[in-house]
């Protein structure tokens, strides 16, 4: 087999050892074959991959995979002229998925992000972030937290989960922003914390939705308890959101598509991934693409993800992401791969997964074919042959 971590070569008829749920040798074959717990393991535990390429387990590091309701209503009004932001101004958008989740039973629920959850498995994601924010109350908060976390327990997949309080401002705070804020700042965040729901904060900052004071009190009460903080930033407007994010030393900065240098440059000195979503892109027509140049000028890693929502990225394949990251946003296979392994690994403030290499956990998928472009440029095709979960065959 052939093998690879983002930013080394491939390893041609490669080897990699596993014992539990870690990875204890990568590298050649005669170097593998060679260690000791090798020479000691029986035919029965060694599988052949010739001809097949080995990367990281996958990890989908921005989702939105908790929700209740449709909006292809709103697809159709995108069709016909609507922008993305009028919708939102009409009572759609967010609020539409808001109003349905609210009144969707837990276990509805599950069954829903069970279904996604499931697909991405099979094309070799091993670790799934999985954000809040459709439920803009503390209960349905909670709701979307523990459905998301429970998922663990039934797939062979890790969970992220994020609460995003901040996603956007519930009806019943209409011209109430402010309220809400503090809302979500003295009771929701403080709970959720003490339960132990969210390993992470987001906030949307963006003209439709939370201003940067607004966000900043998020931000510093997420920190007093202890919890790191990401951002959606600069999607439809620069509203400075990469350097806000920068500030709070970020785990990511998500969309990006309109930050300048400044906020690139805040980034990189921050040590903030940028997180890239094409799929939003693709699927609100948007024009402006993030200044992925500007990413590779100042070195700030790029991860990729589905942005999976039912409003403006109905996506569940991190295959498809990959094409699209090369033909939308023209990253390159290597730089692709890196973004759904190593680079992903980094914004969920993960050490431990996201490349192949000893004492790393063993996630890892096996692909039919001999190199990084084949894998991306078919439109989400290459479902791997075998996906191995912290040292567990699951497929």
């Amino acid at each position: 087999m052939a093998g690879t971590l983002p930013g080394a070569d491939v390893v041609n008829n490669g080897a990699l050892l596993t014992h539990e749920d870690r990875i204890i040798a990568v590298g050649s074959a005669e170097e593998v074959l060679a260690h000791p717990s090798a020479t000691n393991a029986s035919m029965l535990d060694r599988i052949d991959c010739k001809h097949q390429l080995l990367l990281p387990g996958f990890i989908d590091c921005h989702t939105h995979l908790v929700y209740a309701g449709d909006r292809s209503r709103e697809f159709e009004q995108r069709l016909e002229g609507v922008s993305y932001e009028e919708i939102a101004r009409q009572g759609g958008g967010i609020r539409s998925t808001v109003k349905d989740t609210r009144k969707s039973a837990q276990e509805d629920l599950l069954k829903g992000a069970l279904g996604r959850a499931k697909r991405m498995c099979s094309e070799g994601v091993t670790t799934i972030e999985v954000k809040g924010g459709y439920g803009l109350t503390l209960e349905c908060e909670q709701k979307m937290l523990r459905v998301a976390r429970s998922l663990e327990t039934v797939l062979p997949v890790s969970v992220h989960t994020t609460f995003l309080g901040a996603h956007a401002v519930p009806e019943e705070f209409e011209g109430r922003s402010d309220d809400y804020i503090d809302l979500v700042c003295s009771v929701m965040l403080p709970e959720i914390a003490k339960e132990g729901l969210a390993d992470s904060v987001d906030a949307f900052c963006e003209n439709i939705a939370f201003s940067e004071p607004q966000v900043r009190a998020v931000f510093e009460k997420a920190h007093a308890l202890g919890l790191p903080v990401r951002l959606h930033a600069d999607q439809l407007s620069n509203s400075h959101g990469a350097r806000l994010a920068a500030e709070f030393s970020a785990l990511s900065a998500d969309h990006l598509e309109y930050t300048d240098e400044a906020g690139v440059r805040a980034l990189k000195q921050a040590g903030t991934v940028a997180v890239l979503l094409p799929g939003a892109f693709y699927f609100l027509k948007e024009q402006q693409r993030p200044p992925v140049n500007l990413f590779r000028k100042h070195q700030v890693p790029m991860a990729l993800a589905s942005d999976c929502n039912p409003g403006s990225s109905p996506v569940e394949s991190l295959l498809l992401i990959l094409n699209m990251g090369c033909v939308l946003f023209g990253l390159t296979p290597r730089e692709a791969v890196a973004g759904v392994t190593v680079h992903a690994a980094k914004a969920l403030g993960y050490a431990d997964r996201g490349v192949l290499a000893a004492g790393k956990r063993a996630d890892f998928a096996v692909f039919e074919v001999e190199s990084l472009a084949q894998l991306c440029y078919p439109v989400g095709t290459r479902e791997p042959s075998m996906v191995v979960q912290a040292g567990n065959l699951v497929s």
